[in-house]
């Protein structure tokens, strides 16, 4: 037996004991086990496959496979079987974060693969191909990118996470590495084929305060803009941003393709929330651009680990990116509109110092859209499950703040940063005077959006339920729309 058909039936022989009690419905999670960064994006046959970093055999970080699902809408996933697991002399210790590119009819994964030999870590670049999308077999020629194509560039031991695109009938792939002086940078590499490799250029580096190392590259053009996302480790906190022990940023410009530089017009962190890293896109159906990340963080405490519930992690909801004014912007995919049975409606409530209160519209898959005309007054706030573990979100006109905490929410998440790790806050402007909020709540998640551009991803674990909703001002504001439905 092989080792994906090892997985495969510990999979199949350990699903039931996972405890369910706070596995999200619509976002894509593992069946059993640790999930981590997104891989393998791609639009095939009609169909989004994502693939992602995965060990079944315990809730914890383990040698990485690659799991498998797919999906007709986004929300709605047939888990597929383990398309990839450590096993030949390049990968034994682990295959690591990739990209997915259709060539020929063909679906071809491209992967690191890792090997720890002593003290010595070697990452190289690996193919894998298939011709139905499901059974993958690995190139015999492996490693495709290796030390001899890095040779006074970088190590081989920080060497991971190819993202392959084409472009003008040329397939190239960024790959994250740093430099000898731990910063980040990102290669760029070329290939008429997939199979036979050239080293391209460097094509972006950071500076001291911009991580000690960069991971999982994506790099697309998008309304007129060249935008490079990747995760930085360790960036040093600057205002509001970069809060999390590892980030994720947008940087927005132009590549020189003579040259093979990137040219930075902007740069700023993804998502505001305290649950998102490893971003990854693909283009989607109607050429859209859809970006899904990992909801967890390194480095932290898994109250369903520590549970012993026999699984870790999960997906975001995957969002559609557009630039404006050289920004990266985000929100909900369509068709979740097309998912939702709208069980409130209201208009025009006038909120105060003396709290409304919404009984019973929070379920464990709840849809929640609310306009805020601030009018006279400076705070607002909400309460999610008042009665119970309570989620809370506050904003401030006066410095346009919005303040999102998880502190009250249940189990106590714990980590290495200095106590950030239960709330975040971001600079949200008023837009005619109004605050507009997407809420998008799936059993232990809750993923905030707002003005149609920004967003906040936070993960939480309810000790007790509350399903009510408690909403307060100031002074007198006016909720001129509230719209709150069940996620089917």
């Amino acid at each position: 037996m092989d080792a994906v058909q090892k997985a495969n039936q510990y999979i199949r022989e350990k699903r039931t004991e996972v405890v369910d009690e706070y596995r999200n419905h619509f976002h894509l999670m593992a069946p059993v086990g640790w999930i981590n960064d997104p891989n393998g994006f791609i639009y095939f046959r009609g169909e989004y496959h994502l693939f992602y970093q995965f060990y079944p055999y315990d809730s914890v970080w383990g040698p990485m496979h690659w799991g498998h699902a797919k999906s007709k809408d986004l929300l709605h996933w047939e888990e597929l079987p383990v398309a990839l697991a450590p096993g030949e002399s390049y990968d034994k210790d682990g295959c690591f974060s990739g990209s997915a590119i259709e060539k020929d009819g063909k679906l071809y994964l491209m992967y690191t693969g890792h090997t720890v030999v002593g003290e010595q870590v070697r990452q190289v670049q690996c193919l894998a191909v298939s011709e139905d999308g499901i059974v993958f077999k690995k190139y015999a020629q492996n490693p495709i990118i290796a030390e001899e194509h890095i040779a006074d560039v970088a190590q081989i031991d920080d060497f991971r996470d190819p993202k392959v695109f084409q472009r003008e009938g040329h397939f190239y792939s960024v790959v994250a590495a740093k430099t000898a002086e731990s910063r980040g940078q990102i290669l760029l590499f070329e290939s008429e084929d997939l199979l036979e490799w050239q080293f391209s250029s460097v094509l972006l580096e950071g500076d001291d305060e911009q991580g000690v190392m960069w991971e999982c590259p994506d790099l697309f053009h998008l309304d007129g803009k060249d935008v490079l996302i990747l995760s930085p480790i360790e960036m040093d906190k600057k205002g509001l941003s970069y809060w999390n022990t590892s980030s994720t940023v947008a940087f927005i410009g132009a590549v020189d393709w003579q040259t093979g530089r990137f040219i930075v017009e902007n740069h700023h962190e993804i998502d505001h929330g305290v649950d998102f890293y490893a971003p990854q896109t693909c283009l989607g159906k109607e050429d859209k651009r859809i970006m899904v990340a990992w909801m967890q963080m390194w480095h932290r405490t898994m109250p369903t680990h520590d549970l012993g519930h026999k699984w870790s992690g999960s997906m975001t909801l995957p969002r559609e990116l557009f630039v404006e004014k050289n920004r990266l912007l985000q929100r909900p995919i369509q068709t979740l509109y097309q998912s939702l049975d709208i069980t409130l409606q209201k208009e025009n409530l006038e909120l105060s110092e003396q709290p409304i209160i919404l009984e019973k519209v929070i379920s464990d898959q709840t849809y929640a859209a609310l306009s805020i005309a601030m009018n006279d007054a400076q705070e607002v706030a909400l309460l999610f499950g008042h009665g119970g573990n309570t989620l809370e979100f506050h904003y401030s006109a006066e410095e346009s703040l919005v303040t999102v905490s998880r502190k009250n929410s249940g189990w106590k998440i714990s980590g290495n940063e200095e106590e950030t790790y239960d709330f975040r806050c971001m600079r949200v402007p008023l837009v005619d005077g109004k605050l507009k909020v997407e809420i998008v709540r799936d059993t232990s998640s809750m993923e905030w959006f707002f003005n149609d551009s920004t967003a906040m991803s936070f993960t939480f674990y309810e000790k007790s339920k509350g399903h009510d909703l408690m909403l307060s001002a100031s002074d007198r504001a006016v909720l001129t729309s509230i719209k709150i439905g069940e996620i089917q």
